[in-house]
C-alpha cells in the first residue's frame, strides 16, 4: 500500500505542477506557442547527441532484454529520424491554429450565440517504449495551449527523459512559458500507469496509445475511476485483392504495407477473392518470403490476430479468400478491430461496395494502409489513432481534438470588446 500511495502523490504532484503552468500557457498567444515548436525543433537538429547517447542505452539494454526486432525497430533513433521529428515540429508551427470563438447565429434581442473553444487543461498520456511519441505528444499538448502529464515504457525512459530535458522543457522556457506544464513520470513500473488513470481531479481525460490487453485493461481502469480516455489498444491493417485487381498495384501495396512491422496500421491480413485465391496465394509467399510468413487456412488463430503484437511471430501476415468485395468489408469490420481496410480494384462498382460497407476508422482504395498516420493523411503529427465506435474523435487524433466546446451568448455589439 505504501508504494501504491508514492506512485500516487508522484503523478499527482506532477499534475498539479502541469495545471498550475496550463492557465498561462492556455493564455499565451499563437505567436509564443508556435516559437516554442520551432525552438524544439532547432535543438533537435543542433544538439541530438545526449539524445542518442540516451537512446543507444535504451537500445543495448532493451536487446540485452531479448527485446523482438520490430520493437527494436520502434524504440531506436538516428539522426535521420531526428531529422524527420524536427521537420513534423516546423510544420506543426506553421499550421493556423483553430479559432477560439466562431459565431453559431443571431438569437435575437440583440443576442449572438457563439462556440469558444477551450483547452482541457491537463491531459495524461501513457503510451508505449517509442521515444518520438514523446515529442509527438508534447507538441501536440503545447500546440492546444493543454498541459500534460507523460508516462512512458520503461524501456524507453532514458530516451523520453533526454528529450524532455534536451528539447522540450529548454524550448518552453525560451520562449517564455512554464517548462513544467509537460510532465514526464520518471519513476518505472507498471504502476505508474494505474495511477496516471486515477487522477480525475486533476487529469479529467488521458490518451492511451498502446496495442493489446494492457491498454484495454488501462481504459477499464479509467473508466472506474471517472477518467476519460482517448484509447488505441489495437490495430492491424485489411488489404482485400479484388477479382478486377491490377496485380502490379496489388504486389506493391502488399509490399508497401510490409515496410514497418512493428506498427499498428502494417498489413496484417490479406483477404483474395475466391477467384484467384489459388493462384495468388503461392505468389504472396514468394513475393514477400523469407522475411515474411503467410498464415494460411485452417488458422490456428483468430482471423483478425494482431501479428505486431506477437514478438515471437510479428513478420507473419494473415491470408484468407472471400466472395466479394462486401463479404471482405463485413469480414474486416467483424473480425478485426476496425483501423483500416483497403480495397484493391479496377473495377468501381466493387470499390464503391466495399468502402460503402467498411465502417472502420479508414477506408482506402488503390492505397496502403499505412497511410494511416496523422502525418501521413493530415500533415499534422497525431497523439494516437482513435478507433472508438462513438461519436468523439476518431482516426489520428491531432491538437485540434483536444479541446472543450463551450456556449456564449453575447450581446452582438460588444463582440469587439472581446478581442
Amino acid at each position: 500500500m505504501g508504494e501504491e500511495q508514492d506512485v500516487n502523490r508522484v503523478v499527482a504532484e506532477a499534475a498539479r505542477a502541469a495545471r498550475a503552468a496550463a492557465a498561462p500557457l492556455a493564455a499565451a498567444p499563437a505567436k509564443t506557442i508556435d516559437e516554442a515548436l520551432r525552438g524544439m525543433a532547432r535543438r533537435l537538429a543542433a544538439g541530438p547527441a545526449p539524445i542518442l547517447e540516451a537512446n543507444r542505452a535504451d537500445v543495448a539494454a532493451a536487446e540485452a532484454g531479448g527485446m523482438s526486432g520490430g520493437l527494436l525497430d520502434r524504440l531506436r533513433l538516428d539522426e535521420a529520424r531526428l531529422a524527420g521529428m524536427a521537420e513534423q515540429l516546423n510544420i506543426l508551427a506553421d499550421v493556423e491554429p483553430e479559432p477560439a470563438r466562431r459565431t453559431v447565429r443571431e438569437l435575437g434581442g440583440g443576442l449572438v450565440l457563439q462556440e469558444w473553444r477551450r483547452p482541457v487543461g491537463v491531459i495524461g498520456a501513457n503510451y508505449e517504449a517509442r521515444p518520438n511519441v514523446t515529442v509527438d505528444v508534447a507538441s501536440q499538448l503545447i500546440k492546444s495551449q493543454n498541459g500534460g502529464v507523460l508516462r512512458t515504457g520503461s524501456a524507453a525512459l532514458a530516451s523520453a527523459t533526454a528529450l524532455m530535458d534536451e528539447i522540450v522543457a529548454p524550448a518552453l522556457a525560451e520562449a517564455g512559458l512554464d517548462p513544467a506544464a509537460v510532465q514526464l513520470i520518471r519513476a518505472r513500473g507498471r504502476a505508474t500507469a494505474d495511477a496516471l488513470v486515477a487522477q480525475p481531479g486533476l487529469i479529467p481525460l488521458v490518451i492511451l496509445r498502446g496495442s493489446g490487453e494492457s491498454t484495454r485493461m488501462l481504459a477499464e481502469k479509467a473508466a472506474l475511476q471517472g477518467v476519460r480516455t482517448l484509447a488505441h489498444a489495437d490495430g492491424g491493417g485489411v488489404l482485400y485483392i479484388d477479382a478486377a485487381a491490377d496485380l502490379d498495384k496489388a504486389f506493391a501495396l502488399v509490399d508497401a504495407g510490409l515496410d514497418r512491422l512493428g506498427v499498428c496500421n502494417r498489413l496484417n491480413l490479406l483477404l483474395i477473392h475466391r477467384s484467384r485465391y489459388d493462384e495468388l496465394v503461392p505468389r504472396v509467399s514468394a513475393a514477400v518470403g523469407p522475411r515474411i510468413a503467410v498464415s494460411a487456412p485452417p488458422h490456428a488463430h483468430a482471423l483478425g490476430y494482431e501479428w505486431a503484437l506477437d514478438s515471437d511471430r510479428e513478420a507473419t501476415i494473415t491470408v484468407a479468400p472471400v466472395d466479394s468485395p462486401l463479404a471482405a468489408a463485413r469480414l474486416a469490420n467483424d473480425e478485426t478491430s476496425g483501423l483500416a481496410a483497403g480495397i484493391v480494384t479496377e473495377d468501381a462498382a466493387a470499390a464503391r461496395e466495399f468502402l460503402g460497407a467498411y465502417a472502420g476508422t479508414g477506408a482506402f482504395w488503390n492505397a496502403t494502409t499505412r497511410l494511416l498516420d496523422g502525418f501521413k493523411l493530415l500533415n499534422v503529427p497525431e497523439t494516437g489513432i482513435n478507433i472508438d465506435r462513438v461519436p468523439g474523435p476518431r482516426g489520428p487524433v491531432t491538437f485540434r481534438d483536444l479541446s472543450l466546446r463551450q456556449y456564449a451568448v453575447v450581446p452582438a455589439d460588444r463582440l469587439a470588446d472581446l478581442d
